[in-house]
């Protein structure tokens, strides 16, 4: 016994005490491969999974790496069978290749037969192999590379994919470090530059970094590594734009070598940005815009918030592994539990930095996360008794009595740039009118949301009213406070993007605020509870105050609170 932070069980849950002084040396060393699953107070717990363990052994960690960052912090003696199991599962990953033959083409090799003989035997991989060559030597289509991996995944035996990439039509591409950018010098900062290593070594795979520590800019450094046309995939064509805007910023390319491919326009260049939405538009049962896919030798394809990435682009992605491919995202979950599609298709996670180590770097604003519980008016609460399932959540996430709250702290942070989120389109309107502030949403055209967002960055306009259009992309450096007053049910990808909207670092050092405001004794409670979790897997604490008391508090007393936990803090 060495009296550490974390308790290791046998049914492969560990356990952490937050509140160890060795706790955040021990985060650090179980997230490579530890998966967190619930964080209260004072004990989180956290799981070791096959592919949480794959992953690592992708990214470069071995066996005895895993087992010696579990017996040094574990306060019991460590299950013996457990580390039996993380080796040998660790064990599995690579006795398994996609290798080059120089005759046969695309092969799956083993370094253990009898792995090799049991895979062949299952009904979904025979369609997938061709003749054997020899013993331990199998020969595989070369338009089902991408299908075996998730096959052999599902199996338990992932493959590792060493058959390489086509270079792709060359296109120079230097990062433009020293000049323009932000009026004067600038570099990759030292973790972009780990990520964009990271990737360039595994050949492919996912970078995870925190809104607002530039993804944008490891996907230039990537692409400054392949000096190869590239294909970048976004959520929406405000983001296309600001990735335009990044990259003739940031390197060495002009306005004409990049192209939009979006609902408005279908340019094909060196570099073409387009929508997932453009992609996954269906006419009379076909994908149209496929040949985006072909219509270029691609030599990089760039996955921006790969946990959206919509279930047909799987599809497409599977048929181009021969293609170096980037994962951006600032959050691995799902919520459609596709996370094994990502690291079969895409590749495995290659790098990820935790939010709360950014922030101390001072790249990200450290950030107050408070949830704002309101008590509903007994009219309300008789309303909500009495509403139909489906409408539960609808009916308490946009009462009178938050809409009240939710204006009480915007004018409580009058003059500090503002944004108010949420999902309910009549309720944000309501709000716009109530607070005489401009109302962001979906059938808002592409110039006008550009336009108020110009608006908001000069300072000009102090709050914005923005539904989930939003959650992607946007860059507002500026933003300091965001009030979210109704989300996807309990997203916790939508938590990490929302949250991220007031995590650029502020030019005065200012804290960011983050509220939600949820309905007392609803289901709107247990969503935030699930949306939190995201919270707390980065390391943030968040307070539950009544709203009644906060707004009763001065900007200076609660900013006090922040910074002096007490016993409410999760």
């Amino acid at each position: 016994m060495n009296g550490g932070p974390l308790i290791v069980q046998s049914d492969k849950t560990l356990l952490l005490e937050v509140d160890h002084e060795q706790a955040d040396a021990c985060r650090r060393a179980i997230a490579p491969f530890a998966e967190l699953e619930r964080a209260p107070e004072h004990i989180h717990t956290y799981r070791v999974t096959p592919l949480g363990l794959w992953n690592a052994r992708a990214a470069g960690h071995d066996a005895e790496q895993v087992v010696d960052a579990l017996v040094e912090h574990a306060r019991y003696p460590v299950p013996h069978a457990l580390l039996v199991d993380i080796a040998e599962t660790m064990a599995r990953y690579g006795r398994l290749s996609l290798n080059k033959h120089p005759t046969h083409g695309l092969v799956l090799v083993t370094s253990d037969r009898p792995v090799l003989e049991e895979v062949l035997r299952s009904k979904k991989i025979q369609p997938l192999v061709g003749q054997r060559i020899d013993p331990d030597t199998v020969v595989v289509h070369p338009s089902e590379r991408g299908q075996i991996k998730q096959v052999l995944l599902k199996l338990g035996w992932p493959a590792e994919d060493l058959a390489g990439y086509v270079d792709g039509e060359a296109h120079r591409i230097e990062l433009d470090e020293g000049s323009g950018a932000e009026g004067g010098g600038w570099s990759l900062r030292p973790y972009q530059q780990q990520a964009v290593e990271g990737f360039w070594h595994g050949g492919s795979g996912v970078v995870v970094l925190p809104c607002g520590a530039g993804k944008t800019l490891v996907g230039a450094g990537a692409m400054a590594k392949a000096q190869a046309t590239t294909l970048i995939l976004v959520t929406n064509t405000v983001s296309a734009r600001q990735w335009k805007s990044e990259l003739v910023r940031r390197t060495s390319l002009t306005e004409d070598e990049i192209g939009e491919y979006s609902g408005t326009k279908k340019e094909i260049r060196p570099v073409t940005i387009a929508t997932y939405q453009v992609i996954t538009t269906k006419r009379k049962g076909v994908y149209p815009h496929l040949e985006l896919f072909d219509s270029r030798d691609w030599g990089l394809i760039v996955y921006d918030e790969v946990h959206l990435l919509p279930a047909p682009v799987f599809k497409f992605t599977a048929d181009l592994q021969a293609r170096r491919r980037l994962g951006l995202t600032a959050t691995l979950v799902r919520e459609d539990g596709r996370e094994s599609d990502v690291f079969s298709l895409i590749g495995p996670k290659r790098f990820d930095a935790p939010w709360k180590e950014i922030e101390n770097q001072g790249y990200i604003a450290p950030a107050d996360c408070v949830e704002v519980r309101v008590s509903l008016t007994d009219s309300e609460r008789l309303a909500y008794a009495t509403a139909e399932q489906e409408e539960k959540y609808r009916f308490c996430a946009t009462t009178d009595s938050k809409r009240k709250v939710t204006e009480a702290l915007v004018r409580r942070h009058a003059g500090e740039q503002t944004l108010v989120i949420g999902q309910y389109i009549d309720q944000l309107d309501e709000l716009g009118e109530h607070l005489d502030a401009p109302v962001i949403k979906g059938d808002t055209s592409n110039a006008q949301r550009e336009k108020l967002f110009d608006a908001f960055r000069t300072g000009e306009l102090t709050c914005l009213v923005v539904s989930k259009v939003a959650n992607f992309s946007v860059d507002l450096p500026e933003a300091t406070v965001a009030i979210q007053v109704s989300g996807t049910f309990g997203s916790r990808q939508e938590e990490a993007q929302r949250l991220g909207r007031v995590l650029r670092p502020k030019a005065d050092g200012h804290e960011a605020r983050f509220y939600s405001v949820v309905a007392r004794d609803t289901i709107d409670q247990d969503f935030a509870a699930h949306r939190q979790r995201f919270l707390a897997e980065q390391g943030y604490a968040y307070r539950i105050v009544d709203s009644v008391d906060l707004l009763s508090e001065s900007p200076q007393q609660q900013s006090g609170t922040a910074r002096n936990p007490d016993t409410d803090e999760v």
